[in-house]
C-alpha cells in the first residue's frame, strides 16, 4: 500500500486503498500482548503456525462448554447442534477457496495428511512402473516424502523442476518436464522457505494439456490470499488451519468431485461407511467416504471462524497491507551489513530467509529469542532446497497480517546485537 504507515494512524493513507486497522488486529491477539525474557514479544515465526484471535479461542470454549458431542450420528439436540456447526464450517471453507461444492471439501488433520491422503488414494490407481511424478526443488518435505514413498512403491520416477537463482521456478525447463509419462505434478503454491508464489493456474493448464494432474500445497497461501481454486483450476488443493489463525491438528483437502467419487477411501472405519457385513462393505457418500472415525471436531468449527474473521478483514486490505509491510521489511534488512536474503522472487509472500556473514542461524535465533523475537532457523522442512543452495538452512521471519513496522524495527535492531555480538 503505497504511502502506508504504522507509526501514525491506521493504514488508509491512500483514500482509495481499503481500510486495515492495524491497531484493532493486533487487539484481536491476546498473545501478543506479553512479554519473552523480559521483552515485549515479536511474534515472526508465522510460516510455522499464527497467533489466534480472540474469536477463535472464544469459540473453541463456547464449543467445550455447550455444545461438545459427537457428529453425524445422534438424534439428540447437543449432537445435532455439533453437526450443523461442523458442517456450517465446511460450506464457509467452500465459499473461502469457491469449490463448486461442500462435498469436495474434506477435512483433514492438515496439509500433511491431504497430501498423504492423494498419494495413497489417486496416486496408487493412478501411477504404475515408469510413470513420473514431477515436483519443484522448493518443496516442502511434506510434498516431497509422500511422492517418494509412492515411487518406490510402483517404479516411478520422481523428477524435480529446477529454480533460478532467484528462487523462482524454471518455467521453460517445467513445460519440456512434461510429458506423456508424467501423472501427477505437485507443487506449493507458496515455498515456505523463499517466499515465492507460483503461477498455479499457468502451471496446471500445461500439466493439464500433458494429461497430468496438478496437486498445490497451499498451506502458506491461505493466509495472505484468497484462494480461487476453480480460476487456479487445481485438482487438488491442501491448506492447513493453523496457518490460517485456526486450530491445530485440523485442515483441508478440495478435490474435484470427478476425481473423489473414483478413488477409494483413504482409511476404514466409522463415518466412512453406507453399510457394513463380514462379507463386504459399502461406502459412504463425498465427503464422508474420506472421513473415518471421529474427527478434530471443535478444529473443524473454529477453523471456520477463522474463516469469518479472514473474510471481515478482506484479501484486498490485508494483501496490500502484507505487501507494504513485506517492502519495507525487506529494504530494512538489506540495509544490514553482510546480510543476504535468500529468495527475492518477483511474486512473493511474506516471507524473509536470510544469512548474516558467516554466523550460523542458528545463533541468530538464539540471540534474538533473549530480545523476545521469535523466528525460525534451520532448514525449515526444505532440506534439498538447502542443499541446492549449498547453505546449512537460514534464519527466517515470515509476516502475518498483525505484523508492523515497529516489529520490523526491533527485528533490525536484534540483528544489529547479533552483528555486535558474533560478527
Amino acid at each position: 500500500m503505497p504511502g502506508a504507515t504504522l507509526h501514525g494512524t491506521p493504514l488508509a493513507a491512500d483514500s482509495a486503498a481499503p481500510r486495515f486497522d492495524i491497531y484493532k488486529i493486533r487487539a484481536d491477539f491476546p498473545a501478543l500482548d506479553q512479554e519473552v525474557h523480559g521483552q515485549p514479544l515479536v511474534y515472526l515465526d508465522n510460516g510455522a503456525t499464527a497467533q489466534k484471535p480472540q474469536v477463535v479461542i472464544d469459540r473453541i470454549q463456547s464449543y467445550y462448554e455447550k455444545e461438545n458431542s459427537n457428529i453425524h450420528r445422534g438424534v439428540h439436540f447437543l449432537s445435532q447442534q455439533a453437526t450443523d456447526a461442523y458442517e456450517q464450517a465446511r460450506s464457509k471453507m467452500q465459499l473461502f477457496i469457491n469449490a463448486a461444492h461442500a462435498h469436495e471439501v474434506l477435512y483433514t488433520r492438515g496439509t500433511t495428511e491431504a497430501i498423504n491422503l492423494i498419494a495413497s488414494t489417486y496416486g496408487r490407481m493412478h501411477v504404475q512402473a515408469g510413470d513420473e511424478i514431477l515436483i519443484s526443488t522448493m518443496e516442502h518435505h511434506s510434498n516431497i516424502v509422500p511422492w517418494q514413498m509412492l515411487c518406490e512403491e510402483k517404479g516411478a520416477v520422481l523428477k524435480v523442476i529446477p529454480i533460478n537463482e532467484r528462487g523462482e521456478i524454471q518455467y521453460d525447463a517445467y513445460l519440456n518436464m512434461l510429458s506423456d509419462r508424467t501423472r501427477i505434478v505437485a507443487v506449493c503454491h507458496v515455498s515456505n522457505s523463499l517466499g515465492t508464489i507460483n503461477p498455479i493456474a499457468d502451471m496446471a493448464a500445461a500439466a493439464h494439456a500433458s494429461g497430468s494432474i496438478i496437486v498445490v500445497d497451499g498451506a502458506q497461501a491461505a493466509p495472505h490470499m484468497a484462494i480461487d481454486v476453480q480460476a487456479l483450476d487445481a485438482d487438488f488443493y491442501a491448506l492447513s488451519s493453523h496457518k490460517m489463525f485456526g486450530p491445530t491438528g485440523v485442515g483441508i483437502l478440495y478435490g474435484k468431485e470427478a476425481l473423489l467419487e473414483a478413488m477409494p477411501p483413504y482409511q476404514g472405519g466409522g463415518d466412512m461407511i453406507d453399510n457394513v457385513s463380514f462379507e463386504k462393505t459399502t461406502y459412504n457418500a463425498l465427503p464422508h467416504k474420506f472421513e473415518a472415525g471421529t474427527p478434530n471436531i471443535v478444529g473443524g468449527i473454529a477453523l471456520g471462524t477463522a474463516v469469518d474473521y479472514l473474510n471481515g478483514i478482506g484479501f484486498d486490505a490485508l494483501h496490500a497491507y502484507e505487501a507494504s509491510l513485506l517492502a519495507y521489511a525487506t529494504s530494512q534488512l538489506e540495509a544490514i551489513d553482510g546480510l543476504r536474503i535468500i529468495g527475492t522472487a518477483t511474486q512473493k509472500a511474506g516471507v524473509l530467509s536470510f544469512l548474516i556473514d558467516d554466523i550460523h542461524p542458528y545463533d541468530t535465533g538464539a540471540i534474538l529469542d533473549q530480545l523476545g523475537i521469535a523466528v525460525r532457523t534451520g532448514h525449515h522442512c526444505t532440506q534439498p532446497l538447502m542443499d541446492h543452495l549449498a547453505i546449512p538452512g537460514t534464519a527466517r521471519a515470515s509476516l502475518a497480517l498483525y505484523n508492523n513496522e515497529a516489529d520490523i524495527d526491533q527485528l533490525v535492531a536484534g540483528l544489529h546485537r547479533v552483528k555486535k555480538m558474533l560478527g
